[in-house]
């Protein structure tokens, strides 16, 4: 039996692990992609071949520990609403599925512009192009699975408010950081200039949210609600399976 404080601080670990590899992978893309400049794009890439490559593998690790961070979360949550917790994961197997399958667009870019066998029917130039085009799909398709990655915010944060566990206002601002990805991606898709000027604002409410998340689950991981007062008669034992 894994009580929950041990549970919440497994969880925050997973979180804690998936925003460092995520963040990281963007960094990784946004110092070598500039998109609209096809050449510096496969010329970044080439000479930073092995960045790419890292950035690539830690997006991939950031997804698939984010996926064991939404069952953990599913074990940790369950007893307040089995319908809710379930929403949370299905958001969360879809954005992951989503953002792994992407990721072939960033092979594909790599393999363009660090190898020109591929692409012999093409001049240098052309190489470029579709080097760059690559690139470009895979920030789109990213934006794609970035609206699941808020619509999983809106059954967390209720989760989090409804469970006594946590302090109310942390599933407040979970709940705002949703409609603060949901913002941004359909900004970024519609006008995409407006898009990119909002962006910081959009997804500030959404990284206050996830931080302080994340570090309540590391410091203080759950408060048991007064049974007189919770929601909950007593603090429940979940199994570890």
């Amino acid at each position: 039996m894994t009580a929950p404080k041990t549970l919440a601080r497994i969880t925050g670990s997973l979180y804690l692990i998936v925003a460092v590899f995520t963040i990281f992978a963007g960094l990784v893309n946004t110092r070598i992609v500039e998109s609209g400049d096809a050449a510096s794009t496969a010329d970044n890439i080439d000479t930073s071949a092995t960045l790419f490559r890292i950035g690539f593998v830690s997006e991939l690790v950031g997804a698939t520990v984010f996926l064991l961070t939404g069952m953990a979360l599913y074990l940790l949550l369950k007893h307040v609403n089995q319908m809710a917790a379930a929403a949370m994961v299905t958001f969360v197997a879809v954005s992951v599925a989503i953002q792994s399958l992407n990721l072939l667009n960033q092979k594909a870019a790599l393999t363009i512009a660090t190898g020109r066998g591929h692409t012999g029917a093409f001049a240098p130039a052309g190489s470029d192009q579709l080097t760059v085009l690559f690139a470009d799909i895979q920030r789109d398709g990213y934006l794609i699975a970035q609206t699941y990655f808020g619509l999983w915010l809106l059954p967390l944060g209720y989760l989090v408010v409804r469970s006594g566990y946590f302090p109310k206002v942390l599933g407040v601002l979970l709940v705002i950081g949703c409609f603060g990805h949901l913002v941004d991606v359909f900004a970024r898709f519609l006008a995409p200039a407006f898009g990119v000027n909002i962006s910081p604002f959009a997804m500030t409410p959404a990284a206050v949210a996830e931080l302080s998340f994340i570090a309540w689950l590391l410091v203080k991981a759950v408060r048991f609600p007064n049974p007189t007062h919770g929601l909950l008669p007593s603090p429940p034992q979940l199994s570890s399976r």
